[in-house]
């Protein structure tokens, strides 16, 4: 009797809770864009009741006590919001569509400058990350590793230094991939490269990075021929608050922050600061590195239609890198963390090729709401670049310093050059250095430093360290006017201005022992004895000289949206100037010292047009033109003031269409590219076309067409609560078009092959994977507790072309294995007190592949015994990098 009383009490207890709970659901959207928060946090006050919202951004929290509740909804980089509500017992109470402000004064208006895509309305191909998943994931990995699961992205950290990688999206490598920050454009305006080494402290403060691949949305004429990436950086803070952060890692890995925010104040003022510290060995051998970021953002509201915004970061560093790829051999005797560029100098590491540089960026935007249907914003912005990367200079008995031996490990002897620098005898290393003799060798000089040890203009003997150095000033206005002409049509149109300067020298870094070099490059002073080491006025040596680039721009946009269709037509021009000034091959009274303008217009014509089929489909298409300028070495290819007169601007033609499919539970993008890429001009260095051994030939080639194609597809699903899966593929298929011709120069600049044809129409164009795919998921296991893994395959990655193999015609550039990198992690959120904490892991590369990433020659054998493992017939003598092998981080994050 008394068991049948207890389970009646219990099926009624029961009960009664049931009834005494309901149900609450809801949708988050961001305020500017309407788009799902995917990952936003909801909370009933003072539980642990909650849900997390999913790809649309809705939300549904179970079994909610009823009665009167606010619920606590966060997101990271938008501000909190609490919300009343009153919950009905055994009942559903839905909230409606709440929408979540950016946590940043200024924020918004910077993505319109930027050229922000929204989903379902612009018609590009686009993938965007935010900043919650990229704290999660970057650990130690280089920024644009963050985007590899993303389609037709290939990453790779060319040589493994810090800051060393590079991207390729839809197989075009970064100059032709526009980078921009904030909106401004910070490819280098000489050669279009972007060195990431330079931005080292952007994952620390970016907001949201956005890929858009093709010709993309940008307003701006930039060198969108593979696509573009948008990094938006936080702004100054809404609230009060800050964090402050430490990690750690493989190779002796180390990280520190610390950021605070006055929120904003009564007085209209709001400021934001960040500053990092990051250390460490680096994975691969001798690649130490030590690094440095700061972040400053302050914000004045004046009122209603006026605030201005002032941000300045940087990333000054210095690390060691392995510059050189080496044969695939050497990587089978001393590993996959080889590197032939350094040994030790009394006890310490030292390295022949290292790269230090300091590139901040200082903006001040102005924002103006003019009226309800009219805003003007603008942003002036300045850059000062101060750095460079170093090398060696001379040869000991003929040898330069990479042919000398080595060490059992594969090292340099750092040591023993000095000392045979100094005189000391190495017998190995051949001969013993004699005293300087003078210019002439003449066994009678008694002139300056007779009896010492110095290098002779390059020759030897003796080797040192020399660093090649760049010096800009970069300046620019970008300033954008939108104005809403009715409900159906909005206006866009702007001006784009930047004017660069860089200063381009040698100069002595470290002598090694030696007392002096003996400089002849510079024809104001051609017999110069070089003593100053490092940072100094007096001693530059081998070129001097400054590249001054002038672009002016204008833009325009017109967008159309009504009901399901929204359409744009962009048109955009530019004249980019070049002028070069050479202090060193020309006389100061030579009035060619200095070169004309060279002037080129270029500009770009790109439309497209979205459909929304119904709430779960929708199609689009876009196309364009773009005449690009050359860059700054198409105009001046033999480093002296000779003027390409054959010079002339690249075609672009895009054209692709796409599909989109969203649900509650599944998200998919389908996207179909083609671009035509015609007249390119480019160049390939350490070529030995002459064979003398030296790797130091030069081709220039011109008239290059590529054709590039391919199918992408993206996905999201969540088929339960708390996990997500995403994955994607792309196929591409890019070849060159046409057979083309090599100008083919020495070190001396001297002509040694003119007109060199080579058979190209149809080779494989090299540096990316041209097929890839990933799956991943992440899962919440309990609250605030996550974790994820994620597999990335990469096949069809070929190498560069050799100027001998393709002077007949029916050859191929030999491909790269295929690999496969498994990534997983774990983060957890909790709470000590009124202390937000994050905890982060991170494995790179679960399983430890091994992987070729790149390779420079195409060397080919019939000899079984050479043949690279999982290639056809690819000799091992070829020059490749390998990727990192297995890599770990952890770290911790304090919100206060």
């Amino acid at each position: 009797m008394i068991k049948r009383l207890l389970v009646l009490a219990f099926v009624f207890a029961s009960l009664t809770a049931f009834g005494q709970t309901g149900k609450i659901t809801g949708k988050l959207i961001d305020s500017e864009t309407g788009e799902g928060l995917l990952g936003a946090n909801v909370v009933v006050a003072g539980t642990t009741t909650g849900a997390i919202a999913d790809l649309d951004g809705n939300f549904t929290i179970d079994n909610v006590p009823a009665g009167d509740k606010t619920l606590d909804i966060s997101y990271i980089g938008y501000e909190t919001k609490k919300i009343d509500v009153t919950v009905p017992e055994g009942g559903t109470v839905n909230v409606g569509t709440i929408k979540l402000e950016l946590a940043a004064v200024g924020l918004s208006e910077v993505q319109v400058i930027a050229s922000v895509a929204v989903d379902r309305k612009t018609p590009v191909a686009v993938s965007t990350i935010k900043s919650k998943e990229i704290q999660q994931k970057v650990g130690n990995q280089e920024f644009p590793e963050i985007l590899r699961n993303t389609p037709s992205i290939y990453v790779t950290k060319q040589g493994g230094g810090f800051g060393d990688s590079r991207i390729n999206v839809r197989g075009f490598d970064q100059r032709n991939v526009a980078v921009m920050i904030n909106g401004i454009p910070v490819n280098d305006m000489e050669n279009g490269w972007v060195y990431w080494s330079n931005w080292a402290g952007l994952s620390d403060v970016t907001s949201s990075m956005q890929v858009q691949r093709g010709l993309g949305a940008s307003k701006l004429a930039v060198p969108s021929v593979g696509g573009s990436i948008n990094i938006i950086t936080n702004a100054a803070e809404m609230d009060k608050g800050g964090n402050a952060s430490v990690s750690f890692g493989n190779d002796g890995y180390q990280k520190y922050g610390l950021m605070y925010s006055t929120g904003l104040m009564e007085n209209g003022f709001a400021l934001s600061v960040q500053g990092t510290h990051t250390r460490g060995d680096g994975y691969v051998d001798g690649t130490q590195f030590r690094g440095w970021s700061y972040f400053l953002s302050m914000a004045k509201v004046f009122n209603e239609k006026h605030s201005l915004h002032f941000t300045a970061f940087g990333a000054p560093q210095q690390h060691n890198q392995r510059a050189f790829a080496n044969p695939y051999s050497a990587y089978q005797e001393y590993g996959i963390r080889y590197n032939s560029e350094w040994g030790y100098l009394d006890g310490e590491e030292f390295s022949m090729e290292d790269n230090f540089y300091h590139k901040p960026q200082i903006s001040l935007n102005h924002y103006w709401d003019i009226n309800k249907r009219t805003s003007l914003s603008t942003s002036t912005y300045v850059s000062f670049g101060r750095g460079g990367g170093s090398g060696e200079r001379g040869e000991i008995n003929d040898s330069e310093y990479y042919q000398l031996p080595k060490t059992e490990n594969g090292l340099l002897r750092i040591d023993d050059i000095v000392a045979w620098n100094q005189g000391e005898s190495v017998p190995d290393f051949g001969d013993d250095n004699t005293t300087w003799l003078g210019p002439d060798n003449d066994p009678n000089y008694s002139g300056p430093f007779a009896g010492q040890y110095v290098e002779n203009a390059r020759s030897g003997p003796g080797i040192f360290k020399r660093a090649s150095m760049n010096e800009h000033n970069w300046y620019g206005v970008i300033s954008n006017l939108t104005h809403q002409i009715n409900d159906n049509w909005n206006f866009v149109g702007g001006l784009d201005f930047r004017h660069y300067r860089g200063l381009h020298y040698r100069r002595v870094e470290d002598l090694m022992g030696l007392d002096a070099t003996y400089d002849i490059y510079d024809r104001n002073n051609p017999s110069r004895y070089i003593t100053a080491e490092g940072r100094d006025d007096d001693n530059v040596i081998f070129y001097n000289n400054v590249g001054v680039v002038s672009w002016l721009g204008l833009y325009s946009q017109i967008e159309y949206t009504k009901d399901k269709i929204s359409a744009f037509a962009s048109f955009s021009g530019s004249n980019q100037g070049f002028r070069r000034i050479d202090y060193f091959n020309y006389l100061d009274s030579d009035p060619e010292q200095k070169t004309d303008w060279q002037n080129f217009l270029g500009g770009t014509v790109k439309a497209g047009v979205n459909y929304l089929i119904n709430d779960h489909h929708n199609v689009y298409m876009n196309g364009g033109y773009f005449s690009r300028q050359p860059i700054f070495d198409n105009v001046f290819p033999t480093f002296d003031n000779t003027i390409n007169d054959d010079a002339a601007n690249q075609s672009v033609n895009a054209l692709e269409i796409g599909y989109g499919f969203r649900s509650k539970m599944f998200s998919a993008n389908l996207n179909l590219y083609r671009t035509q890429w015609g007249n390119r001009q480019f160049s390939i260095t350490r070529v030995d076309f002459d064979n003398d051994g030296d790797d130091n030939d030069r081709a220039i080639f011109d008239d290059v067409e590529q054709l590039h194609q391919g199918i992408e597809l993206d996905f999201t699903a969540n088929p339960v609560k708390g996990l997500s899966i995403n994955g994607m593929v792309s196929l591409g298929d890019w070849v060159y078009s046409n057979n083309f011709e090599a100008l083919v120069l020495n070190e001396a600049n001297e002509v040694i092959g003119s007109d060199v044809s080579l058979f190209m129409e149809d080779v494989k164009v090299a540096d990316a994977a041209q097929t890839t795919f990933s799956i991943g998921a992440t899962y919440e296991i309990i609250r605030g507790a996550k974790i994820y893994a994620n597999y990335f395959y990469a096949d069809d990655v070929y190498a560069r072309f050799d100027l001998e193999d393709f002077t007949e015609p029916g050859n191929q550039v030999w491909e790269i294995p295929s690999y496969g990198l498994m990534d997983a992690g774990f983060s957890y959120n909790f709470n000590i007190n009124k202390l937000d904490f994050t905890w982060t892991f991170n494995v790179n590369n679960l399983l430890n592949e091994e992987y070729i990433s790149e390779a420079f020659t195409n060397n080919l054998t019939d000899d079984p015994s050479r043949v690279i493992p999982g290639t056809a017939n690819a000799d091992i003598s070829n020059r490749v990098y390998f990727g990192w092998g297995r890599s770990w981080n952890t770290g911790l994050k304090m919100r206060f």
